[in-house]
């Protein structure tokens, strides 16, 4: 049995500060959120944290349209984003349809235990107006 990552003030504070924010955000913006709270924690840690929590599934991680990794944490469940290219803004969804046809392709093709990620990217109604 291997044991989790130690609980450590800073992962404590990345942990909170994920569970405070809607939007996905990137290492760099979640350690200026962080310094503007008042909490001293570096860049190297928030990196190193965020990595370590999308490994365990704690958060979920995509890839912006930029080529930037961005988190947040999200509910336990399968699902899939939508995500507002001007502010960031994501709202989970389900894709029932994309889940069949995931399958279906699949089956087809002789594969087992396929896994996926869908992301939307598009402007929210603030931001297209």
């Amino acid at each position: 049995m291997t044991a989790g990552p130690r609980s450590t003030r800073q992962r404590t504070a990345v942990a909170s500060a994920l569970g405070d924010v809607d939007d996905f955000r990137s290492s760099q913006e979640l350690h200026e959120f962080l310094r503007e709270r008042g909490e001293s924690v570096g860049l190297t840690t928030v990196y190193r944290t965020l990595r370590t929590m999308a490994d365990a599934g704690e958060v979920d991680v995509i890839v912006r349209e930029d080529g930037e990794s961005v988190y947040r944490r999200c509910s336990g469940t399968h699902h899939h984003h939508l995500v507002c290219r001007g502010c960031g803004a994501a709202v989970e969804i389900e894709g029932p349809a994309v889940e069949q046809w995931a399958d279906a392709m699949a089956a087809l093709h002789g594969y087992t235990q396929v896994s996926h990620t869908l992301e939307l990217f598009g402007l929210c109604g603030h931001c297209g107006s």
